[in-house]
């Protein structure tokens, strides 16, 4: 059962669930999917009478309260975001999402690439450790997040200044995630290349279970210019581009939900972001992806994620660049558990 306090507090938001006691009874008026159960085919018994497999009735009451947790109490009446429950499967917001990022062939892209992987994925779990003495009622789902796509300063093979890792080093990371259970992102930066073209390369990866996408707007170059000129963008119609192809791979494999995340730390990076469509099959993070003082990073968080909500949102940390600005530390877990909302994916670099 919610408390009274819970159930006050989404009565008061009755644009965002439906419940019939607070008088709201329209699912187009609240734009909720009230279909209260769910089919688990790893888990659910089948019928006796039918062969058909049980619903197992979703727990709305548990998301609503961790939707509850990660908003943090905000006031400015954006958290939570008005969505659907999620499919089956989903991670979000029942674990906080810790993640390494990196490129196996270079060592100054991150903390991925950077270590021999059994002391990255040592680092990893004592990261993600600290997390959960943070905050214990979010247990931590580690993650890989592997650049996949990386934009480059020379046009390459056909033109388009990217490049595309090989396969067998993407299965390299699977096979690391795998040693601790973690969950894997394919980052993009398509650079002069398009998300229609990029995506679709990496769909055998993608129609894997633990297998989810990252997008990256800093390099994707529509005036075509050379990526690292200058600072790249994604319109909202490039972002429902991901999420439909996702959600299509979603229903097509009969997948839990997937995770998109897209990179963002300037205005200009993401464009009509009202028009980004969220859906039960993909969840949507917004991902703070500024370098500096604790300062200037909570502020890049405030305008740029909390500002222009879409969903859930995340929090980077640089090993190295944080270390450039006085006062020169990491922010602690402590700190970022008092953003309003709190993020949910946090990925060090």
């Amino acid at each position: 059962m919610k408390s009274n306090t819970l159930f006050s507090y989404l009565c008061a938001i009755p644009a965002l669930f439906v419940f019939s006691s607070c008088g709201t009874s329209s699912a187009e008026n609240a734009n909720i999917n009230v279909d209260t159960t769910i089919l688990n085919n790893s888990s659910n018994a089948a019928n006796h009478d039918t062969g058909i497999a049980s619903p197992v009735p979703f727990d709305s009451a548990s998301y609503l309260e961790k939707i509850e947790h990660i908003t943090n109490g905000d006031s400015t009446g954006r958290w939570p975001v008005k969505t659907s429950y999620p499919a089956k499967g989903a991670i979000l917001p029942y674990k906080r999402i810790i993640a390494y990022y990196g490129n196996l062939y270079s060592t100054r892209m991150g903390i991925l690439g950077e270590l021999p992987p059994a002391q990255m994925l040592e680092k990893l779990q004592g990261e993600s450790r600290k997390w959960e003495a943070a905050d214990p009622s979010m247990p931590v789902q580690p993650a890989l997040h592997y650049i996949a796509v990386t934009a480059q300063g020379s046009p390459g093979k056909g033109g388009k200044y990217r490049l595309r890792m090989p396969f067998h080093q993407i299965d390299s990371i699977l096979n690391m995630a795998k040693k601790i259970d973690a969950i894997v992102f394919l980052d993009i930066q398509v650079a002069l290349s398009t998300l229609q073209e990029e995506i679709p390369q990496l769909e055998k990866y993608l129609a894997m279970p633990n297998v989810h996408l990252g997008i990256d707007p800093e390099f994707s170059m529509k005036g075509g210019d050379v990526p690292g000129k200058r600072i790249g963008t994604f319109d909202a119609t490039d972002i429902n581009y991901a999420t439909d192809y996702l959600a299509a791979l979603v229903k097509k494999h009969n997948l839990p939900a997937k995770i998109l995340v897209v990179h963002r730390f300037t205005k200009a990076m993401v464009t009509n972001y009202q028009q980004i469509k969220t859906g039960p099959e993909v969840q949507l993070v917004m991902h703070m992806d500024g370098w500096g003082a604790p300062a200037r990073k909570i502020n890049t968080y405030r305008q740029f994620i909390a500002k222009e909500p879409v969903e859930f949102t995340g929090f980077k940390l640089f090993y190295k660049n944080d270390l450039k600005e006085t006062p020169a530390r990491l922010m602690t877990p402590e700190e970022l558990l008092k953003l309003k909302p709190m993020p949910v994916y946090i990925q060090y670099q």
